[in-house]
């Protein structure tokens, strides 16, 4: 679960890149899925940080 939550970690990072992209472009389908993306993966890195903490506890 620990590598998990960091691979999710970076996917939430890169959709919020994405998203400050598609802001540029004026782009609104592009920001709604990357908001989604970033909402989804960040929710569950947050949530699994909280639960399990850094290292997780086995």
């Amino acid at each position: 679960m620990n590598l998990l939550m960091i691979i999710f970690g970076l996917i939430a990072i890169l959709a919020v890149v994405g998203t400050v992209q598609a802001f540029k472009e004026r782009n609104v389908l592009s920001i709604l899925f990357n908001l989604g993306a970033a909402v989804v993966f960040g929710g569950f890195t947050i949530a699994t940080l909280v639960f399990q903490g850094f290292p997780p506890t086995l």
